[in-house]
């Protein structure tokens, strides 16, 4: 999809991260929705950013953690409660990729990658980094880059939104690209970034303060990245679209310093999901774990000495070491019975060690306390399934995935479930809402064709499967389109 010449991918670099110069204390922002809107406007965003992420899903390894995925939504609305201009409804994910870096994109998407959180000490930190790529998304930088490229390119709407997409997860290929243009050419793309780049600065402190977060977190983070990759041969890709010059460092302390420094306690969440990446998402082993966590837990406060034990209770789980896992979590979970880390690894434990039912109560008495909560939800139709309540577990989970319609996880315990249940053609359903997620439309419609073939003819079920067949079509052509 979206294949256009090499000479439009530098059009990244001047869309998702990159150059900002000098304080903006007397910025003077455009008229941003008039700017952007000739070009493309918000429904077309959110058709691209829809089709880019069903794109994402079938090409990239995103984190389907719904722990994880509890954490980034939840610190990533709060930042978007705060911001200015916002137009378009945010989804945040996770890239299982040690490289540090993120990018959002058309519709309000945002992307992390899970080295980010290696890097990043506090949530203030890594707030900075998503406040800055909201600032993307709400002052409409693509499309914005796009009019601008318009003008000196005769390419179509299609072309110019399908090399920017292209380029935003590929930041070398944009800086490639930008070598062979033209000096004049690249200049007025660079200038435009910089413009960008100042504009994400500005709103990216201000929503940060205004979302309860330390202003000066930003140009921490940014510093000790420059210092730390200042010499390197390879270069994260973050730094490749995000390029930090002394002048950028400098701009956003000095933006940071407009602002009163407060005191912000520790999050115990952020580093919670922080142990979890390490144990789970960064690629190393079970004794490098927990030796990180080691000499993590001997630099901190007490305050956060929970975060260590969770780590270590996760690797003991992974490896199979259940007694002492369970020793750990249930240590945890006395102090703070309510909190979703634990719950979700400590009912794990029980199914490992087969005993579900306990795993079952434990889920049925935290939904009570939250009866709408993702992590304790999906927890609790796997326990159901494990326990061979099939029929239970699917009227959950078709309530998860009609009001988790992107979930994974969703859809495939509730393909398993149907599996189990011996409905044949409610797995293929299912799956074919897998592979739809995932642009895989001929063969999510082949699926639901073979749905609708095992149902009872003239029944409801059948009606169900031919109109999801009839909007799938809709769907993919709809799709297609963008090429």
């Amino acid at each position: 999809m979206f294949k256009r010449t090499r000479s439009l991918l530098c059009l990244c670099v001047a869309t998702a991260l990159s150059t900002p110069p000098s304080m903006a204390n007397s910025l003077e922002l455009p008229d941003i929705g008039t700017t952007a809107s000739s070009t493309l406007s918000i429904a077309q965003e959110l058709q691209y950013g829809d089709a880019y992420m069903r794109m994402l899903r079938s090409s990239k390894p995103i984190v389907n953690d719904p722990v994880l995925s509890e954490y980034i939504s939840n610190l990533g609305h709060k930042l978007v409660a705060s911001a200015d201009d916002v137009k378009t409804p945010f989804t945040f994910f996770m890239i299982r990729d040690k490289n540090i870096n993120a990018f959002a994109f058309f519709g309000g998407y945002v992307a992390l990658h899970s080295g980010l959180f290696l890097h990043a000490q506090s949530e203030s930190e890594l707030a900075s980094v998503v406040a800055h790529e909201i600032a993307h998304v709400t002052q409409r930088h693509l499309a914005r880059s796009m009019e601008e490229q318009a003008k000196r390119t005769p390419a179509t709407i299609a072309a110019l939104a399908g090399s920017l997409l292209l380029a935003i997860a590929s930041p070398q290929a944009g800086m490639a690209a930008i070598t062979a243009t033209t000096a004049g050419s690249m200049q007025g793309r660079i200038n435009y970034t910089r413009s960008n780049e100042k504009e994400a600065d500005h709103f990216g402190i201000s929503t940060l303060v205004k979302a309860g977060f330390e202003a000066q977190a930003m140009p921490r983070f940014f510093g000790r990245l420059a210092d730390e990759y200042r010499y390197a041969s390879k270069p994260p890709p973050m730094l490749l679209t995000h390029p930090l010059p002394e002048d950028r460092i400098t701009d956003s302390r000095s933006r940071a310093q407009a602002y009163p420094k407060t005191r912000i306690s520790s999050s115990l969440d952020f580093h919670l999901a922080r142990a979890r990446v390490i144990a789970r998402y960064a690629g190393v082993s079970a004794k490098a774990a927990q030796d990180w966590f080691d000499r993590a837990e001997k630099k901190t406060s007490a305050q956060i000495q929970p975060a260590f034990q969770y780590g270590r209770a996760l690797v003991h789980l992974d490896n199979k070491e259940l007694d002492q896992a369970s020793r750990i979590l249930h240590s945890l979970i006395k102090n703070d019975p309510n909190n979703t880390f634990y719950i979700d690894a400590l009912t794990d434990v029980y199914i490992h060690q087969n005993q579900p039912a306990k795993a079952e109560a434990m889920l049925v008495k935290a939904l009570k306390a939250s009866p709408n909560n993702a992590v304790v939800t999906i927890n609790y139709a796997n326990a159901l399934i494990k326990l061979d309540k099939y029929e239970d577990a699917i009227r959950v989970l078709q309530r998860y995935t009609h009001d988790h319609p992107t979930d994974m996880n969703g859809w495939h315990l509730l393909s398993e479930a149907n599996i189990r249940a011996g409905h044949s053609s409610e797995d293929l359903a299912a799956r074919a809402e897998i592979l739809a997620l995932k642009a895989n439309w001929n063969k999510a419609i082949q699926y639901y064709t073979q749905a609708s073939q095992l149902a009872e003819l003239g029944s409801l079920q059948q009606a169900r499967y031919d109109a999801r067949i009839d909007q799938l079509m809709v769907e993919r052509e709809r799709f297609l389109a963008l090429q």
